[in-house]
C-alpha cells in the first residue's frame, strides 16, 4: 500500500463526451456543449456550430502540451477522464484526494451564460453537479467534489449548494468578479443568502482563475506581434493577477466582517504576490482612515485574511522558500492543477515540493501539503497502514 503525504486542492476532469447530450431533456439536446470530431481525429467541444475548444486543450498532462495538445480522448493520460485511473495516479504519487473542478462549463461556471435561457442553464448546471458527484463514487474519500453554482440565479444556486452538500460536495465554485458579468459586486447583500448556506454547510467557497469575463481572449494585436505562446504567456499570468483583485475586493467588501466563519480559497493563482497585497491594503486602509466609515470592520485586512482566506501554490520556488511566514502556514495549500497544461505531473510533483519546501520543518510541511487541506475539505484519513 503506497504512502500518502499529499492533498492535491485544484486538478481537472475532463467531462465524458455526451455528459449533456445524454443527460438532458431531449427538447434541449440540440443546445447543450457536445463533442465533435472534426474528420481528422481531432476532438472538439462544440456548442451549436460554433467550436468552444480543443478536447485535448484541458489534458495536455504528460501527452503533450499547450501547442501541441492530445488529439480527442484516447491520445489524453486516462486519469484526465476515468476515476478509476486518476485513483491509479493518485497512488503512485502518493496523493490520497483530489478536489475537483470542470472544464467545459468555465473555471467559475460561467460559460453557462451564453446559452441564454434560464431553464437551460440551470439544467446544464444540475446535470454536471450530477455527473462529477457520480465521478467521484469511485472513491469518495479520496474524490472530492465542488459545487459549481447558477449564480445568475441566487436562490436557485442556494438550492444547488443545499442538494449537492447532501450528495457529499466539499466546497462551492463561484466568480471572483460577479459585476463583469451582470452580477452584483461582492459585498452587495444581493449575495447574503449565499454567504449564508456556505456557512450553514461550513462549504469553502472558491474563487478560481478564469473565472470572470473571458469574452475579451486573446489580443489580436498582440498574437500577430508577439507570437500565439507568448501572448497566452502573458495572459496566464495576468489570471493570477486578477485573484489577487478578487481578493482585495472581498477584503474590502465587508463580507468577512458579516459572516466570521466563512472560508474562501484562491485556487490555482498561487502565493508569492499575496504578501505585497495584505501589507499595501494595510497600509492604505490606515492611511485612508476606512475604520471612519466603515465601522464594521473590527481588524485589518491582512488579518480578516489569516482568519478567512487560503491561498493555492504548485510550481513556485521563491515563495515556500522564503514567504510562508508572510503568507501564513495555516493559509496555504498545495495543488497540482492536474491535467491542465501548467500542472505538475509525474516526478516534477514531488520534485518541487523537495524544493520548494526542502527547508521547512516537518510540521510546516504537513501542514501545507496535508493538515490544512484535510481540516478545510474533511477529508476521511486513509488506512492506518498507509
Amino acid at each position: 500500500m503506497p504512502e500518502y503525504t499529499i492533498i492535491d486542492v485544484d486538478t481537472h476532469v475532463s467531462e465524458a463526451p455526451d455528459l449533456w447530450t445524454s443527460r438532458v431533456p431531449a427538447r434541449m439536446r440540440d443546445a447543450v456543449p457536445y463533442v465533435q470530431n472534426d474528420g481528422h481525429g481531432r476532438d472538439y467541444w462544440c456548442l451549436g456550430t460554433k467550436r468552444i475548444a480543443k478536447a485535448g486543450l484541458a489534458a495536455t498532462a504528460g501527452v503533450g502540451t499547450m501547442k501541441h495538445p492530445p488529439a480527442g480522448y484516447a491520445d489524453m493520460h486516462p486519469g484526465a477522464h476515468d476515476a478509476r485511473a486518476r485513483l491509479a495516479y493518485m497512488d503512485e504519487l502518493g496523493i490520497w484526494a483530489m478536489v475537483l473542478y470542470p472544464n467545459v462549463g468555465g473555471f467559475g461556471n460561467q460559460a453557462f451564460l451564453k446559452l441564454g435561457d434560464p431553464e437551460l442553464m440551470l439544467t446544464c448546471v444540475k446535470v454536471y453537479n450530477d455527473w462529477q458527484t457520480e465521478w467521484a463514487a469511485a472513491d469518495p474519500r479520496r474524490l472530492l467534489p465542488v459545487t459549481s453554482l447558477p449564480f445568475w440565479d441566487v436562490d436557485a444556486a442556494v438550492a444547488e449548494v443545499r442538494r449537492c452538500a447532501a450528495l457529499g460536495h466539499r466546497g462551492i465554485l463561484f466568480t471572483g468578479e460577479p459585476h463583469t458579468l451582470g452580477q452584483p459586486v461582492i459585498g452587495d447583500p444581493h449575495w447574503n443568502p449565499l454567504w449564508e448556506v456556505a456557512c450553514e454547510y461550513d462549504l469553502p467557497v472558491s474563487f478560481h482563475i478564469g473565472s470572470g469575463n473571458m469574452e475579451g481572449g486573446l489580443n489580436r494585436d498582440k498574437l500577430r506581434l508577439y507570437g500565439k505562446m507568448a501572448t497566452f504567456t502573458e495572459l496566464s499570468v495576468e489570471f493570477f493577477m486578477r485573484n489577487g483583485m478578487h481578493l482585495t475586493d472581498l477584503l474590502m467588501s465587508g463580507v468577512l466582517a458579516r459572516y466570521p466563519a466563512i472560508r474562501f480559497v484562491s485556487v490555482e493563482s498561487g502565493i508569492g504576490w499575496i504578501p505585497f497585497l495584505l501589507e499595501a491594503l494595510d497600509y492604505q486602509f490606515e492611511g485612508n482612515q476606512v475604520r471612519e466609515e466603515r465601522s464594521d470592520f473590527d481588524r485589518l485586512p491582512s488579518a480578516y485574511f489569516a482568519r478567512n482566506v487560503y491561498g493555492c501554490y504548485w510550481f513556485e520556488q521563491v515563495a515556500p522558500r522564503r514567504l510562508i511566514d508572510r503568507v501564513g502556514v495555516d493559509n496555504i495549500l498545495f495543488e497540482t492543477d492536474f491535467p491542465h497544461p501548467t500542472s505538475l505531473f509525474g516526478d516534477e510533483v514531488r520534485a518541487r515540493i523537495d524544493n520548494g519546501l526542502g527547508e521547512c520543518d516537518a510540521a510546516t510541511r504537513r501542514k501545507i501539503l496535508w493538515d490544512n487541506a484535510a481540516a478545510l475539505y474533511k477529508v476521511e484519513a486513509p488506512p492506518a497502514a498507509a
